[in-house]
């Protein structure tokens, strides 16, 4: 039986279709371009790209990362909801990941998922250098905070009090979703013309866009959604440098952050994926889930890929009680002298 909330959105969804009314028609999807934004420099001199909303001394601070073929709008829902929930005691920091959005072009060594590990130790020393924190991690997001932890241990220990991973995986990409997709003989062939050719990229952007960009759409939603949130993702993904697309492949199916889960194992999480998501599956969250003692696991019925924008109810009601529970058991340990 679907959970009373899914069943709720799908059936106003629905009757909007019905009678022809788009239920995004008026919603403003630039909302974030109005945030207060700044620049952070990634340690090899990449500038990354930050919004940020709330109070600059808020004792927490949320930090949202996005996934691959995304940016910080990616959030929108997220921004909305939970700057009205919180209001001014809670800071949200969301920034564009290096080669996407606003952010600089990285050199394609830098394209992996270590890389972006220590680009979010970055921000969080840029932006972040005191106070609680929680990250919130969406596909290719959740990866860069696993990195970072693996990497930065002793940031996750001091200052991070919870964590919440969407539709991501520590491991094994290659095996198992879109993994097995992108085991395309044209995709290696054009991952190599990239990097031996960088002039071939522009010439071959038809092709690329031909082999990747309907497995990201296509995978996108398990349900109906309105038009204008198809268009609003699909241009995210558009917008994409083909040079960033292609770059991000092999980090993407070879990645294994596995080693980073003991770091969480004493620390609240709440694991998110949709059970229809076919890019990281359902059964990869759940292992993800059971590796982490202290982890919720919610599966949001019907959702697709991108859970956060087409069940958003769903995804801000883990992350509030996310942060319920990080901030009550931080609070804890400092009346028990713990941290």
């Amino acid at each position: 039986m679907l959970g009373l909330l899914e069943s709720i959105a799908i059936v106003v969804r629905e009757t909007a279709f019905r009678s022809n009314k788009d239920p995004l028609a008026t919603e403003n999807l630039d909302l974030m371009d109005a945030d207060r934004g700044s620049i952070v420099t990634a340690d090899d001199g990449v500038p990354l790209a930050v919004r940020e909303v709330g109070p600059t001394d808020a004792e927490l601070t949320v930090i949202f990362v996005h996934g691959y073929c995304l940016r910080t709008s990616s959030w929108h829902f997220q921004r909305r909801a939970l700057e009205q929930q919180w209001g001014s005691t809670v800071r949200m920091v969301f920034y564009d990941q290096r080669g996407h959005g606003r952010s600089g072009v990285p050199s394609p060594d830098s394209c992996t998922i270590g890389q972006l590990g220590l680009d979010l130790d970055a921000v969080i020393r840029s932006v972040v250098p005191k106070g609680r924190i929680v990250l919130v991690g969406h596909s290719m997001g959740g990866m860069s905070i696993l990195s970072m932890a693996r990497q930065r241990s002793d940031v996750l220990r001091q200052r991070v009090i919870g964590a919440a991973l969407i539709s991501t995986t520590a491991a094994g990409l290659a095996q198992s979703g879109v993994g097995r997709s992108l085991q395309n003989p044209a995709v290696d062939a054009f991952r190599l013309a990239v990097r031996t050719s960088p002039g071939f990229v522009q010439f071959g952007r038809g092709a690329v866009r031909a082999l990747i960009s309907p497995i990201l759409r296509a995978a996108s939603y398990g349900t109906r959604v309105s038009p204008r949130l198809v268009a609003f993702s699909q241009s995210m993904i558009d917008d994409t440098s083909v040079v960033t697309i292609v770059n991000f492949l092999e980090t993407l199916e070879l990645h294994d952050e596995s080693e980073a889960l003991v770091e969480f194992e004493n620390i609240p999480v709440s694991v998110v994926c949709g059970d229809e998501d076919w890019i990281i599956p359902f059964a990869s969250s759940e292992a993800l889930a059971q590796a982490l003692p202290r982890s919720e696991m919610v599966r949001v019925r019907q959702g697709g890929h991108l859970v956060q924008l087409e069940f958003p109810e769903q995804v801000n009601g883990a992350i509030l009680r996310l942060v319920a529970r990080a901030s009550e058991a931080a609070s804890k340990k400092r009346r028990w002298g713990v941290v």
